[in-house]
């Protein structure tokens, strides 16, 4: 196993992990492959044999801030905890952010809404009076007690009957998350249920396939760590379970991480050090369903040492890579190396300190955008930028967290077999200076159909037939047989 650890912003592949060149794994006999679910290759789930081929996480591309705060308001930071949901009837993205740091403070959130993703409007939803007028995108969840709550965590179940409620947020308030509903993501109505049990940090998406609502809340167990809280009806909830935290690994790795950062003058240095204080936790925890599986996305808190003018540490936070099919047992990824890392000094990026993983990724054609939190510092020293934080955008080819790589050796990998459904195969291949090779085997090894090379940088390409056809084999239980050369493998479906 090779292991190169990322030390700043790294926007080329970098994380290696060398896989035998012959190695075999036990059958599922419960593996299938549904019509248009791609297959991805985080983990050995559907592979029967795997040689000559590497694994290669890929690092998002950023593209910088796409909201910032109005220094003329007072703000001096936009942070978000949710993604954007897309309005299939005003053909819209909305979106909400929370702590905006002005005289509202953190108890309301920012309403926005995009055509592009890109260019955010602030429509005035007249509900929060802020310096003496209510034309501003301020909105807040009424609660019983008279006060309010910033909703900012928010998703869209186009599947709920009731329209009044196809909008579901939530918000901290009281040690707990409150959950609410909402026709159109502004006007929010407070459900009468138990809140979930949580600490500040928390994470909130929807698993549409499965119609599951999936909170993870931070807890204060191996320091900090992430609880599982789910809902069928976004009305009961289970009861929280711990499901993610740093391990000694991770403390070994953590000493690593900040030894080599404090040598790298390009990147921007915690301003307290204790060497034996150093420690690694989790921040925070988003979790979201990606075709056939979980993705998470843990925020590493890296302390540096005590803080004396802030009763917490000091230190930084980078997000990592997991994958999970149950959501209770989670592989690490990428040899634990930064997937969102700092970005350097100089280069006017906000997510030089602070980075918050975003709740979701939005699919953008053979895209994924991820929007993030991304601050300047942990804690200001008091020569700050005012302009300290923003919601900032990276974007990662679609099924591109993870490749099987191969040069010029060719490497294969041969699926379970399963029974073959749909109307074609497709695959999400890179080999512009290379080839990819498709067979369908039987359990003998009997090739019953091959392709013609595939070659180019295809994020979808159909596979054409040299022998035989897909149509011919559809009902019929096979495997299938990729062979690679100098190319990067991501996925088939």
């Amino acid at each position: 196993m090779k292991c190169i650890l990322a030390t700043g912003f790294v926007s080329a592949v970098t994380l290696t992990v060398a896989l035998p060149r012959s190695t075999a794994y036990a059958a599922d006999p419960a593996f299938q492959v549904p019509a248009d679910q791609r297959q991805l290759f985080l983990d050995d789930r559907g592979i029967a044999k795997i040689g000559n081929l590497k694994r290669t996480m890929h690092q998002p591309s950023k593209k910088g801030a796409v909201i910032r705060p109005d220094l003329d308001l007072g703000e001096t930071s936009k942070q978000t905890r949710t993604a954007p949901v897309w309005n299939p009837e005003r053909k819209i993205f909305q979106f909400w952010d929370i702590k905006g740091n002005t005289a509202p403070h953190s108890n309301v959130s920012g309403y926005y809404e995009s055509k592009d993703g890109l260019h955010w409007s602030k429509p005035i939803v007249g509900q929060i009076e802020f310096r003496g007028s209510k034309q501003n995108n301020y909105m807040a969840i009424a609660l019983k007690d008279g006060g309010r709550c910033a909703p900012g965590w928010v998703v869209y179940d186009v599947t709920d009957p009731d329209p009044n409620r196809r909008y579901k947020g939530m918000g901290f308030h009281d040690w707990g998350k409150v959950t609410a509903t909402s026709p159109d993501g502004v006007n929010w109505t407070l459900q009468d249920v138990p809140s979930i049990p949580s600490e500040d940090e928390s994470n909130f998406s929807f698993d549409e396939k499965a119609h599951l609502f999936i909170a993870t809340v931070k807890v204060g167990a191996y320091g900090r760590s992430h609880a599982l809280s789910t809902s069928k009806d976004f009305v009961n909830w289970t009861k929280p379970e711990l499901i993610f935290h740093a391990d000694e690994l991770d403390q070994e790795l953590a000493r690593i991480y900040i030894e080599r950062r404090r040598a790298n003058p390009a990147l921007q240095q915690a301003r307290f050090h204790t060497p034996a204080k150093y420690h690694v936790d989790v921040y925070n925890f988003a979790v979201f369903r990606y075709e056939g599986l979980y993705i998470g996305l843990p925020m590493m808190f890296y302390q540096t040492g005590p803080n004396p003018t802030y009763p917490n540490q000091d230190g930084y936070e980078e997000i990592q890579l997991a994958c999970s099919r149950d959501l209770h047992n989670w592989k690490r990824l990428g040899n634990r190396a930064a997937f969102i890392p700092a970005s350097p000094l100089g280069a006017g990026a906000y997510d030089v300190g602070q980075i918050t993983p975003p709740s979701n990724a939005v699919v953008r054609g053979d895209e994924l955008w991820f929007y993030y939190t991304s601050l300047k510092y942990r804690k200001p020293p008091k020569n700050a930028d005012r302009d300290d934080g923003a919601i900032s955008l990276a974007t990662l080819r679609r099924d591109g967290f993870i490749s099987l790589d191969a040069r010029e050796n060719q490497g294969t990998v041969v699926t379970q077999p399963f029974t073959l459904k749909g109307k074609g195969l497709f695959v999400n291949v890179d080999a512009d200076e290379g080839e990819l090779q498709v067979e369908a085997v039987d359990r003998d090894g009997k090739v019953l159909a091959a392709s013609s090379p595939i070659t180019g940088d295809l994020r979808r390409a159909l596979v054409a037939w040299e022998t035989g056809g897909f149509a011919e084999l559809v009902g019929q239980v096979a495997s299938l047989r990729f062979t690679l050369r100098n190319g990067q493998f991501y996925s088939y479906w």
